[in-house]
């Protein structure tokens, strides 16, 4: 996929990362192209898969969620049966936002978010605790983010 970007195609999606509420007029002109010709460009990118959809970002310690916490978490055993029903019980919990299958000491990296340290305690005792899948959880607590973002470095050039 990533092979058929063109130059105007980058400058689409860098102004889109930019700003995903942009109108089409103003991300053809910022791109330098004419509105037609920018909104089958944008049309194309959707349809072949560049842009995986928009989306409105909260800041979550402004909505009561001010706990980020990462868990590693490795499993008793990786049988087919195991893997999919953690996977499937991960899947049904809000609290996270991302799941991981990964290489190396653990098999899963969590991110999760929670209103407190009790309400983390309690996801973790209740929830990730009671999967049988589950060996152990180590997890670290964020203190401070010194960098965060959505945006995908994009060649200009």
């Amino acid at each position: 996929m990533a092979g058929r970007l063109d130059r105007m195609d980058r400058r689409i999606l860098q102004e889109l990362q930019e700003d995903a509420r942009l109108s089409n007029q103003e991300l053809a002109r910022r791109v330098g192209l004419s509105p037609a010709p920018c909104w089958r460009r944008l049309r194309r990118l959707e349809q072949e898969g560049y842009i995986a959809g928009y989306a409105t970002l909260l800041r979550a310690p402004a909505i009561g969620l001010p706990i980020l916490a990462y868990a590693m978490v490795s499993l008793e055993n990786h049988h087919p049966e195991s893997v999919r029903l953690f996977d499937a019980r991960i899947a049904e919990c809000d609290e996270v936002l991302e799941c991981h299958s990964m290489s190396g000491a653990n098999d899963y990296l969590l991110r999760i978010v929670a209103a407190s340290m009790d309400a983390y305690e309690h996801f973790l005792s209740t929830r990730l605790l009671q999967l049988r899948a589950v060996r152990s959880v180590n997890t670290s607590f964020v203190l401070r983010t010194k960098k965060s973002t959505t945006r995908l470095p994009l060649a200009t050039g």
